[in-house]
C-alpha cells in the first residue's frame, strides 16, 4: 500500500513560518515513532506524511555542517537586498530562496516506504531529474556533491538546478529541495553556492530562453514525487 501523504500548497511563505511548520508536524511523527518503540498504547501505529509547496521570499539558509564564510555579504548588505539569513539544522551548506523557485518539503517517514536515508535524497534527485526532461532539459547527479545539476563534470560549465538538503530522526525527514524556476539568479552571486567557488548556478527559464509557468512545473514535480517514493497524496 503506498503511503499517505497531505499535499499543501501554501503559495508564498516566511521561511522561519515554514521551518516552525515543518517542525510541528515533524515532531510529531517522530514522538508518535517514539511513543511505539516504548511500548505506549496510541490511536494509530502510523501517522501520514505531508509534503509542502511554497515559495520563500528572500533569504539565505545555511545547513549545520555549512562555512559562514560562504555567505559574502553582512547584514547591512542583507538588509539593503530585503533579504534575511537563517542557520538551519538541514545538512549541506548555503543556500539561496526567493520568488520563482520551487521548495518542496516531503516530512515523512522512510520506515513507511521502505528506504534509508541515502536512497531517499537518490530519490529526491531522481524525480527533480525526471521533470527537468519532461521540459527538455538534460540534468543528472554530481558525484561530489548532492543536488541536480547540468554538466557538472565540464570545467566552466558545471551548473546546478536544484539544491537537496535534508533533516532526518528516526527515519523521518524534514526540509528538502529547492529547484530554480523563474528565479533571479543574481542573489546567487551574494554567496558560494552549496560551498563551491568553482560551479555556478541555473534556472529552468535560462536554460529553456523564457519565462516558465510556475504552476505546470509544480504539477510534473509532484506527480513524478508521488511515483518516485510512491504516495498517495491528499489535496488540502
Amino acid at each position: 500500500m503506498s503511503y499517505k501523504v497531505d499535499y499543501r500548497d501554501l503559495g508564498v511563505m516566511d521561511y522561519k513560518e515554514a521551518w516552525d511548520l515543518q517542525t510541528g508536524i515533524f515532531d510529531a511523527i517522530v514522538k508518535r515513532k517514539a511513543d511505539i518503540s516504548n511500548g505506549v498504547v496510541v490511536a494509530d501505529s502510523q501517522m501520514d506524511g505531508t509534503l509542502l509547496f511554497l515559495e520563500h521570499p528572500h533569504v539565505y539558509t545555511l545547513g549545520k555542517s555549512g562555512k559562514e564564510e560562504n555567505l559574502l555579504v553582512d547584514s547591512i548588505q542583507l538588509g539593503k537586498i530585503h533579504a534575511s539569513f537563517f542557520r538551519t539544522n538541514r545538512g549541506g551548506d548555503i543556500t539561496y530562496h526567493g520568488p520563482g523557485q520551487l521548495v518542496g518539503y516531503p516530512i515523512i517517514d522512510l520506515d513507511a516506504i521502505g528506504i534509508g536515508l541515502k536512497e531517499y535524497v537518490h530519490k529526491l534527485e531522481e524525480a527533480i531529474i525526471i521533470s527537468m526532461g519532461e521540459l527538455g532539459i538534460v540534468a543528472t547527479r554530481y558525484a561530489g556533491g548532492t543536488g541536480v545539476w547540468i554538466d557538472p563534470e565540464v570545467p566552466g560549465k558545471a551548473r546546478k538546478i536544484c539544491a537537496i538538503g535534508v533533516r532526518s530522526s528516526r527515519y523521518v525527514t524534514m526540509h528538502g529541495f529547492a529547484l530554480n524556476i523563474n528565479t533571479d539568479l543574481s542573489f546567487f552571486n551574494r554567496i558560494n553556492p552549496c560551498g563551491f567557488t568553482d560551479k555556478g548556478v541555473t534556472s529552468v527559464e535560462k536554460e529553456l530562453g523564457n519565462k516558465q509557468d510556475l504552476g505546470k512545473i509544480k504539477q510534473i514535480v509532484r506527480e513524478n514525487l508521488i511515483k518516485v517514493l510512491k504516495l498517495n497524496l491528499n489535496f488540502y
